[in-house]
C-alpha cells in the first residue's frame, strides 16, 4: 500500500538524543535523530545491533523520555506515554495464565473499555489474525507464530494510529516468520486494521525491503541516521525479481559503507583522544571461512548482499565479519562489494601456523589490543584479573559492551598466542608468562 499522505505527518522527531550514564561515563545511544513518519506509511528502521533502534521506539511510544530533543505527535509535544501508539516486542510477552481471548482483552481492560465492547472487538481481531477457534487456548498450547499473532491482536485491539514493531519476527523460525510477515502485510495493505502507519525495527535487510515503503538506515557508535531510501516496489513483492534484488543491494551498500584510511578504521586506544573502536564479535573460524570463500571467487570480489545466502548467515553477522576483515587489512569494502586484499588472500591460503603468525601481526596494530598488552606488561606477574580489565573497559563502553569487548580480546589474543586466560582463576596473562599451577 502506498497511500502515504505527506501533508499529514503523524510523528516528528526533532534533534532527539539519548544519553546513558554509567558511573562517571556518559554513553550516547542515539545522537541528533530527525525523523518524520506520515499517515499511510510503513517505515523500517534498519541497522546493526546497538544502533539505538529499540531505544527510538521506546522514546516514540513514550516509554522513555529522551535526554534532548522533541517528540511531536500530530504536531503536539508528547508528554508521557503516547496514547495513539502501541508496540509489539520481539518476545511474545503473553501472560501464560490467561487465554488467548483474555490476553487480547487485557489491553482494552487497561483502558477501561467495558466488557460488552472489549469482548466482541477482541474476538473480531482474533479472527482477523487467523486464530479463530483458539480463543480459549493458553499460550503454552500455541506455536511461536501463533503466540506472536496474539501479540499483534492485543496491540491492535486499542486501535492504535501508530503500530510500532520491535523485531517482531526475530524470535520465530524461518517459515513462521515468513508466513506472519505475509499475513501482516495483507492486513495492512487491505486496510483491515485501523492503524494509520507502521514503524518497524529490524536488522534483516530483505525483511525491510519486502515490507516497508521507506527504509531509514542507521549506524552505531553513536546511533544515528545515515540515510533513507524510498522503496518504489508494489505489493506483493517478489524476492527473486531483479528490481527487488537491486534495492537489497543498494541497502547493503548503505550499511556496509566503505573502507576508510587506516587511521580512521583503527580508532584510538582507551584514554587517548578520539573514538575507541569497538571490535566486532566474530570467531576466527567464521572470519577464515569468509576469506576462503572470497579467495575462490573471480577477482576475489563479491556483492555483499549475495554472501548471506551463499554463506548461510544473517546480515548482522555478515557485517561483523566484513568489519573484522577491514580492520585487520584482509579486505576492503566499497559500493556494496567486498574485495580480498593480497594479505587476505595470503591468509586464506596459508597453513594453520602461518595464519596464526599473520593474525598475531595484524592484531598487534589494533589500539585496543595494544592497550591490553601494555596493561599486562606493566602488571605484577604480567597478569590481571578479569574484573580489573572489565572495570577499565567500562570507562570506555557500557558494562555489557565492555564484557563483549573483553571476550573478543581474549578469544583473538589466545588464537594469536599473545595472551592466555585461566578460567578457574578468571585471570588474563601474557602468553610469554607461565601461569601458576592450579591449587
Amino acid at each position: 500500500m502506498d497511500s502515504t499522505n505527506t501533508d499529514n505527518p503523524l510523528l516528528k522527531l526533532r534533534h532527539v538524543q539519548q544519553i546513558f550514564t554509567s558511573g562517571q561515563r556518559r554513553f550516547t545511544a542515539v545522537q541528533d535523530v530527525n525523523l518524520t513518519v506520515f499517515e499511510g506509511e510503513f517505515v523500517a528502521l534498519l541497522g546493526p545491533s546497538g544502533c539505538g533502534k529499540s531505544t527510538l521506539l521506546r522514546i516514540i511510544t513514550g516509554l522513555q523520555k529522551p535526554s534532548e530533543g522533541r517528540v511531536l505527535y500530530r504536531d503536539q509535544l508528547l508528554r508521557g506515554v503516547n496514547p495513539h501508539a502501541t508496540i509489539v516486542f520481539q518476545t511474545f510477552a503473553l501472560f501464560p495464565w490467561l487465554t488467548v481471548l483474555e490476553n487480547v482483552e487485557l489491553a482494552l481492560k487497561a483502558r477501561n473499555v467495558p466488557p460488552d465492547i472489549r469482548t466482541p472487538r477482541s474476538l473480531d481481531l482474533i479472527d482477523r489474525v487467523g486464530l479463530d477457534g483458539f480463543e480459549t487456548a493458553y499460550p503454552r498450547e500455541l506455536s511461536g507464530g501463533m503466540r506472536q499473532k496474539v501479540g499483534f491482536a492485543r496491540a491492535m485491539a486499542v486501535e492504535p494510529e501508530l503500530l510500532c514493531l520491535d523485531e517482531p519476527f526475530s524470535a520465530l523460525d524461518v517459515l513462521s516468520a515468513e508466513s506472519l510477515r505475509g499475513e501482516l502485510l495483507e492486513l495492512w495493505t487491505s486496510g483491515s486494521i485501523p492503524t494509520k502507519a507502521i514503524l518497524m525495527v529490524s536488522h534483516n535487510i530483505e525483511e525491510a525491503v519486502f515490507m516497508a515503503d521507506r527504509i531509514v538506515v542507521m549506524d552505531k557508535e553513536p546511533g544515528r541516521i545515515l540515510s533513507e531510501l524510498k522503496v518504489e516496489l508494489t505489493h506483493p513483492r517478489q524476492r527473486k525479481s531483479e528490481e527487488f534484488q537491486k534495492v537489497v543491494d543498494e541497502v547493503y551498500a548503505m550499511l556496509a559503507g566503505q573502507t576508510e584510511p587506516e587511521l580512521i578504521e583503527l580508532g584510538t586506544a582507551p584514554g587517548e583522544p578520539g573514538r575507541t573502536r569497538v571490535l566486532p564479535q566474530v570467531t576466527i573460524t567464521d572470519l577464515a571461512g569468509l576469506l576462503e570463500h572470497l579467495s575462490e571467487l573471480p577477482n576475489d570480489r563479491a556483492d555483499i548482499y549475495r554472501l548471506t545466502e551463499e554463506l548461510g548467515i544473517d546480515s548482522n553477522h555478515l557485517f561483523n565479519l566484513t568489519e573484522a576483515a577491514e580492520i585487520l587489512g584482509f579486505a576492503t569494502v566499497a559500493k556494496g562489494d567486498i574485495l580480498l586484499t593480497p594479505l587476505g588472500e595470503t591468509f586464506a591460503e596459508a597453513s594453520i601456523l602461518a595464519r596464526k603468525e599473520i593474525f598475531a601481526t595484524r592484531i598487534r596494530r589494533l589500539p585496543l589490543v595494544r592497550w591490553l598488552t601494555n596493561m599486562l606488561t606493566h602488571s605484577e606477574n604480567r597478569s590481571l584479573a578479569w574484573d580489573v580489565i572489565q572495570t577499565a573497559l567500562e570507562l570506555e563502553f557500557p558494562p555489557e559492551e565492555a564484557g563483549k569487548q573483553l571476550d573478543t580480546l581474549i578469544n583473538w589474543g589466545r588464537y594469536a598466542e599473545l595472551i592466555s586466560y585461566n578460567d578457574d582463576r578468571e585471570q588474563v596473562y601474557l602468553e610469554t608468562q607461565s601461569q601458576p599451577q592450579k591449587v
